[in-house]
């Protein structure tokens, strides 16, 4: 067996203190520490006992006396605090201009176009939680056969449906040709189109994660999933790492719904087989359950969640695997808004010979730089710093 490296992002959760939080409104925010004050600490032994402790000061969670991880810190470069901004970095790619956001919602022009193409109206149009705008307009839809319509702080335009009254198919038709609107002719309007299926009726809507497609941005250049690749690796993707890169550099997607249960199942799967290359997974349900919704708790009871498959993880590793666990933003579930937040990252290293202090990266590309090298691929001219 070849050698192998796991990296996994858990989506949204920062450890506060980003040098340049204040522009972007995020000055206070922290998620880990945050939310471990508002449940009264953290009870994460294994997460701990790697060094967890180490890069940030998290109510329940002691700095270890001897780490079982090489443990630091990460900050983003890219102008911005986007779930593809973070992972295009880890490999790769810095992007130096933020993409558009529509709080106000999206142009009339836009509106009236996609209502042209797709044969059907439009309502919501405005930043909103995808099931609140779902609770609120969902009987309109059933009337009036509807578009329901909106974004977040993040570059997308998301389309919710009722597959009771809009086939499934016709949503993904639909956002097929909004993705060609928005980013397919040249110039990108959007970072991502979403199709946002649900059922159900009025107080009992239920949103069909599993049946959820993100059409996005292809990398516009090589990026470490190419080049490893490119050098005859696999590169499976876990999660929504697919649709992030619009399946560039990927061989292998495993989607794993419905939760992060899930998708660590679906690691566990790929590291029984894998002989040589990259896993590279996203656990989505601290961003999108727990961060955006403000729920503390929830988010509490996920790391613990998390920290419980660890040891499943470590023990899948032999001596040519290295694991690498991170985040690719902050969403402090105690924080004004529902939006992103800007914040350093966590990272634990396990695999890269004896565990150290890595301290605080300048750029998330270090991840794709260190796996390059873990799995004796040439970088090229794509930055970043190993640390294996």
């Amino acid at each position: 067996m070849g050698r192998r490296a796991t990296v996994v992002v858990l989506d949204g959760l920062g450890a506060g203190n980003a040098p340049d939080a204040a522009p972007f409104g995020d000055e206070g925010a922290n998620t880990l520490a945050n939310t471990a004050r508002a449940v009264g600490g953290l009870g994460v032994p294994n997460l701990q006992a790697l060094g967890l402790g180490n890069v940030e000061n998290v109510e329940g969670i002691p700095p270890a006396a001897r780490p079982g991880a090489s443990h630091g810190l990460m900050v983003e470069l890219s102008a911005g605090k986007a779930t593809l901004s973070g992972h295009w970095e880890m490999m790769g790619l810095v992007l130096d201009d933020p993409l558009p956001t529509y709080p106000e919602g999206f142009p009339e022009g836009v509106l009236a176009r996609f209502e042209d193409e797709t044969g059907r109206e439009v309502i919501g149009n405005r930043p909103a939680s995808g099931t609140e705008i779902i609770e609120e307009l969902g009987p309109e839809q059933e009337e009036t056969g509807a578009w329901i319509l909106y974004t977040s702080a993040d570059s997308v335009f998301q389309i919710a449906a009722n597959t009771d009254h809009i086939p499934l198919e016709e949503l993904y038709e639909a956002c097929q040709k909004a993705h060609k609107m928005l980013i397919g002719e040249g110039k990108i309007l959007v970072e991502r189109v979403i199709a946002r299926p649900f059922h159900g009726g009025p107080g009992g809507y239920e949103r069909e994660n599993e049946n959820r497609h993100d059409y996005g941005i292809t990398p516009p250049s090589e990026t470490y999933l190419d080049l490893i690749k490119n050098a005859g690796h696999e590169v499976v993707a876990v999660g929504k790492i697919r649709d992030i890169f619009d399946g560039k550099g990927i061989t292998e997607h495993l989607p794993a719904p419905p939760d992060d249960a899930a998708k660590v199942d679906a690691i566990m799967d790929a590291l029984g087989r894998v002989e040589s290359g990259l896993v590279f997974a996203n656990l989505v349900d601290f961003d999108a359950k727990y961060g955006h919704r403000r729920d503390p708790r929830g988010m509490s009871r996920n790391i613990k969640r998390f920290d419980a498959r660890l040891p499943e993880l470590l023990d899948a590793m032999t001596e040519q695997d290295l694991l690498i666990i991170t985040a690719d933003h902050g969403n402090d579930p105690t924080f004004r808004g529902t939006d992103h937040t800007r914040e350093r990252v966590p990272l634990l290293v396990v695999g890269a010979g004896e565990p150290g202090d890595l301290g605080v990266r300048t750029g998330f590309s270090d991840v794709g730089a260190s796996v390059a090298t873990w799995l004796g691929v040439d970088p090229g001219s794509l930055p970043g710093e190993s640390f294996a």
